[in-house]
């Protein structure tokens, strides 16, 4: 293979990962097979002999341990490439190899330098474990040699701040590329440890059969095993802990002589009274292009249904439909009554998935929308975030919704299906300091919807911002722009 092929290949496989959204464990991947192997002329992946997960939960910091074995079934001796794409937001910990039955610990050195090392040991035909960083937050380590009828074994690591979402806490490791081995894996393991400094309650999974068994009151463990599967779904746990007040907590690290670093989580919490309501306006944008066709369109209507069922009596609402071009329901936004929500109801009923996804054209119709200024507006955007008509360059696009976004209007994603642009809804929420969340067409959306929509309508904190004292000197602090906190949820910088 050619330099320019080998580039080539790998600016592939990252695009394949960004589109089809796989933050996964890893796999194995022989870009080339050898001539000998006619039967297999383009990349495959190794078989997965078996795969365990270890998962360490305190409050809301987890670390993930993974420890995978691939098998080459073949006769020949091979090169491959192992692919993990880090899930958003998570801290790479360890890589680690078996070589001739020993770990070796992998070094994570940046592009340039893992290159040149790597063709030093080629050369010399030893085994390399070096941790290559690259772009789309992807991993990936060339290994070589793969004996024939031989195992490699692999161990990764990673520590990542968990979503709390109306006091429920969300844990997802993604088990769904396991598909792509070539056979089924012999054993799949995933243990999960909880502990925190309340009490857990309410541990759920929705997508696998577990076994939990708490321990005290404090902690539990959660397990789940199985055998000769080709897992094609990811693994989400779910659990609660009791109520809290409003809080505010502040870690620091300084090493003598060096820069130091904080961690900073902000809570709101829960109120057992009721909230004082604000009257709103709330703008729905549901896609209906022909890829949203089947269960992706029977759950968007499902969600838009329930957010219209649970407005409330002094906000205004509107409802704009858009496949290849957008369609509004009132052209303005109409008060919550009863003859509204009659209309809006049959409106969604009778909705079909056709045609392309004008998304440019359906968000610049929903910003236009008259807004009084002292009543908050908001748009709730339902898709899977897939350009085809219009404006299709993302650069582009999320520079219109800056430019017609003159009020400052956040734009709340939810995103359906598997094949999710992920990259261009996180851009539309971090752009307007808003919120998203993402659902598959098989989970249950009850859970999913509530926990959504109950924090759109309840932002406590907007336009936050940070101060220090002026004896402290800030270099950089992520997220760069803060979003804003809501109802049940909490802040990390």
């Amino acid at each position: 293979m050619g330099k320019f092929q080998r580039i080539k290949f790998f600016v592939f496989i990252i695009i394949i990962i960004s589109i089809q959204n796989i933050y996964s464990d890893g796999f194995i991947v022989i870009p080339k097979p050898p001539i000998s192997i006619p039967e297999l002329p383009g990349p495959f992946p190794l078989e997965v002999k078996y795969h365990k997960v270890d998962v360490q939960i305190n409050e809301q910091t987890a670390t993930t341990f993974i420890d995978q074995e691939f098998y080459n079934s073949s006769n020949q001796r091979l090169e491959g490439h192992y692919l993990f794409p880090v899930p958003k937001g998570a801290v790479f910990k360890k890589f680690s190899m078996f070589i001739d039955g020993k770990e070796v610990q992998a070094e994570l050195l940046d592009a340039k330098k893992a290159k040149k090392i790597y063709e030093d040991i080629v050369r010399d035909m030893k085994d390399p474990a070096l941790l290559e960083y690259s772009e789309l937050a992807l991993f990936k380590v060339r290994i070589f040699p793969i004996e024939p009828h031989s195992t490699k074994r692999i161990k990764i690591s990673y520590d990542e701040i968990l979503n709390k979402d109306n006091g429920t806490i969300e844990y997802l490791y993604p088990l769904n590329t396991e598909k792509f081995s070539s056979k089924p894996l012999q054993d799949v393991s995933v243990n999960v440890n909880i502990k925190s400094k309340n009490n857990i309650k309410n541990i759920y999974c929705t997508t696998h059969e577990v076994d939990i068994v708490y321990k005290t009151k404090q902690s539990a463990i959660i397990g789940y095993e199985a055998r000769n599967v080709k897992p094609d779904r990811d693994f989400v746990l779910y659990y609660n802990t009791d109520k809290s007040k409003l809080g505010l907590s502040l870690l620091t690290y300084r090493e003598t002589g060096k820069d130091g670093y904080f961690f900073m989580s902000a809570s709101p919490g829960f109120e057992d009274d009721e909230m004082e309501v604000n009257e709103k306006d709330i703008t729905f944008v549901l896609d209906v292009s022909g890829s949203m066709n089947g269960k992706k369109l029977k759950q968007a209507k499902k969600a838009l249904l329930f957010c219209i069922n649970n407005l409330n009596k002094e906000d205004r609402f509107e409802i704009i439909r858009f496949s290849t071009e957008a369609e509004a329901l009132f052209n303005k936004l109409n008060k919550v009554e009863e003859k509204s929500l009659t209309k809006a109801r049959e409106f969604i009923n009778d909705l079909k998935a056709i045609g392309g996804t004008n998304i440019d054209e359906a968000l610049k119709l929903a910003l236009s929308n008259e807004n009084n200024g002292y009543r908050p507006h908001i748009v709730i955007f339902i898709t899977d975030g897939k350009p085809t008509i219009g404006e299709t360059n993302e650069d582009r696009l999320l520079q219109n919704i800056k430019k017609a976004n003159a009020s400052n209007i956040r734009i709340f994603t939810f995103g359906i299906g598997y094949e999710l642009n992920i990259h261009l809804l996180d851009k539309i929420t971090e752009l307007t300091k808003a919120y998203r969340t993402y659902i598959s067409p098989e989970e249950d959306m009850e859970i999913k919807i509530s926990n959504f929509y109950n924090k759109v309508q309840s932002p406590v904190f907007t336009d936050i911002k940070l101060k220090f004292g002026n004896n402290i000197k800030l270099f950089k602090t992520y997220p760069k722009d803060l979003p804003d906190i809501f109802k049940g949820s909490s802040l990390t910088i």
